[in-house]
């Protein structure tokens, strides 16, 4: 891919030529976490690194590596979670020290969206950028086009994007024919996954680019902010609900009953 400058292949003097240039990171975020039998543990980070990539070119950005720490990854012995104080601890320092290096923008795109990741990762976000260093974008892949539906879990929508990017890593024939079990057996949360397609999974995250690149030049041209702020409050809101009825003192206590219940 042209115009990929990446962060841990940079010297000195190349890296201060990107911040003289164009002061943006792009930073994807993944987990490792159960998507069923037909899709790989993964799927959040691949998907965030694709479409980094995409975002990193067009932008002619600064690409950070892959890190693979998720909040509440999906109950299941072989999804790995990492606490939520640790993963705060990790967003407060690398964002504070993306802006102590230069970068005016920073993009981080998150594969991984359950309830309580989100949520932290939109304060996260809202409080580095108050810090006033840097702007911080954050987001899923999808979530700029704010279309809730799009946000299933080993669903249509995210087979699609994985079948647009990687398809050799699709297994949809093990989910076999009939109705689909419940989530507690396929991790399913969402429209069929059977239903989707590497077309339409192309152009949904064409559209998301193009929505990405968009906030991105408005944030570096210092507009937006408060748009930017009004974008982390609905998505702190859309989770009110699950907040009142699930989170009495933890995250990590919070998606074990939410699972128990969605079973």
């Amino acid at each position: 891919m042209t115009n990929l400058y990446r962060y841990a292949e940079l010297n000195p003097e190349a890296l201060a030529g990107r911040l003289n240039q164009r002061p943006i990171a792009v930073v994807p975020w993944g987990a490792l976490e159960w998507h069923g039998p037909h899709l790989p543990f993964g799927l959040d980070g691949l998907v965030a690194e694709a479409f980094a990539e995409r975002l990193a070119a067009r932008l002619e950005a600064v690409l950070l590596p892959s890190t693979y720490l998720p909040i509440t990854a999906l109950p299941h012995p072989q999804s790995i979670s990492i606490h939520t104080d640790h993963v705060r601890g990790v967003w407060r320092d690398l964002l504070r020290g993306l802006g102590k290096a230069g970068f005016r923008l920073i993009c981080l795109i998150s594969g991984h969206y359950a309830q309580g990741h989100e949520i932290e990762l939109a304060e996260a976000a809202a409080a580095a950028t108050d810090e006033g260093a840097a702007t911080i974008l954050a987001a899923t892949p999808l979530g700029l086009l704010e279309r809730p539906a799009l946000l299933d879990h080993a669903g249509r929508w995210e087979t699609a994007q994985l079948l647009a990017l990687r398809p050799d890593l699709a297994r949809l024939d093990r989910l076999g024919d009939g109705p689909l079990p419940g989530p507690h057996d396929v991790a399913v949360l969402g429209e069929d996954p059977r239903r989707a397609t590497a077309e339409e999974g192309e152009a949904i995250l064409a559209e998301a680019l193009d929505a990405w690149a968009t906030w991105a030049e408005r944030l570096l041209a210092g507009e937006a902010l408060d748009e930017l702020r009004a974008l982390y409050a609905r998505r702190r809101a859309s989770y009110e609900d699950y907040v009142r009825r699930f989170h009495r003192s933890s995250w990590e206590q919070a998606i074990l009953d939410w699972w128990a219940e969605a079973g």
